[in-house]
């Protein structure tokens, strides 16, 4: 028989949950374009850094689209200063085509009127007035033209430019995207930390997309461990934690409780505070105990056999002085993974039977020897 003694204080209710740890950084490397892996340079243990080659892969004819991509850049960035130099010869054209205008109608004017001043005193025929008035007005209104169509030819040369840069820019563009993809031939870690897998072997045919490795941060590793469904109704993200890794117990808060159930568990992440063991690493086994909340002056005792919480049961309770024990009702309330809240039945003192008594569930009081 195992006896258990009621207690007065403090009850602490807590869950536990088995799992493994896991990297909080890890980084899959996925084949940039379709190729074939020529080497593979490290195996996985490896201790990388960012720049890391960890695989060598070869497309001959990607190498060739990115060499077709950067000479059209190229040629459309010399179309785009040969550009630049006619339209401005023709800009010059066109300003020195104003610039004469402009001259030809000061001159007419200036005739008009000197041809003005003599004919006042009689010195020019009225005919001859009247025509170079008329040629001055031409050539101010020919000025005026060639002005606007500058103006026009200027906004003309933007358009030009500016549908000409967009060209350069797009080829530029696309030679960088074909550039980036054979340089993701040259698989790399691009983190720092441990290379745990790589899937490709020398001589495969890989697709875009297709992961290739996968690397973690071996020093940055959270807790998933798994929770009865029963349990997990009072878990919540702040709660804090005990994992123990086998090699050293680390404190921990839980950051989040998934909302599923699966298998009959809940999963919950836990974030480890401080520093871990050594030897702690990625996919290790760990069991977590998560502190629910803590009751002030509560009756609690060690969790009898067959007791579920928020149920009334038949409990066995010592008599005092005596080798007897009698059948008591007794109401139940919270449970943590050791003891469980007496409600009603009860007092601080009283010493219960913990193991199974359902082989005398027909007796009201039983002997103990």
């Amino acid at each position: 028989m195992v006896i258990g003694t009621v207690e007065l204080g403090e009850m602490v209710l807590e869950v536990r949950g088995t799992g493994t740890l896991v990297p909080e950084e890890v980084r899959w490397i996925p084949a940039a374009a379709e190729a074939r892996v020529e080497r593979v340079l490290l195996p996985p243990g490896t201790e990388v850094e960012p720049a890391s080659l960890i695989l060598e892969l070869a497309n001959p004819e990607l190498e060739l689209q990115a060499l077709e991509a950067e000479s059209e850049a190229r040629a459309a960035e010399a179309r785009l200063v040969e550009l630049k130099a006619r339209l401005e010869g023709e800009r010059l054209d066109r300003q020195a085509a104003a610039l004469r205008a402009e001259a030809e109608a000061r001159q007419a004017r200036l005739r008009s009127d000197a041809d003005a001043e003599l004919a006042k005193n009689g010195l020019v025929a009225a005919l001859a007035l009247k025509l170079s008035r008329s040629a001055a007005e031409e050539l101010e209104a020919r000025a005026r033209i060639e002005s606007q169509r500058r103006l026009v030819f200027d906004q003309a040369i933007d358009a030009q430019l500016l549908a000409q840069g967009a060209e350069v820019g797009q080829r530029q563009a696309g030679a960088r995207v074909r550039r980036a993809l054979v340089e993701g031939l040259h698989v790399r870690a691009g983190i720092a930390g441990v290379l745990q897998q790589v899937t490709a072997e020398a001589g495969q045919r890989v697709t875009p997309g297709a992961n290739l490795a996968r690397v973690a941060r071996p020093d940055r590793l959270r807790a998933v461990v798994r929770v009865p469904e029963t349990r997990a109704r009072d878990l919540a993200p702040g709660q804090p934690a005990r994992v123990d890794t086998r090699i050293g117990i680390v404190a921990g808060t839980v950051v989040r409780v998934d909302p599923g159930v699966r298998d009959g568990t809940v999963t919950v992440d836990l974030a480890l505070r401080g520093r871990l063991p050594r030897g702690a690493r990625p996919d290790l086994s760990v069991d977590a105990v998560i502190e629910v909340d803590r009751i002030e002056n509560a009756l609690h005792v060690a969790r009898p056999a067959l007791a579920q919480p928020q149920a009334s049961v038949a409990l066995f309770r010592l008599v005092a002085g005596t080798d007897e024990a009698v059948r008591t009702r007794v109401r139940l309330g919270r449970a943590s993974e050791g003891s469980i809240e007496v409600v009603e039945g009860l007092a601080a003192g009283d010493r219960i039977i913990l193991s199974d008594t359902s082989a005398w569930d027909a007796a009201e009081r039983i002997r103990l020897r």
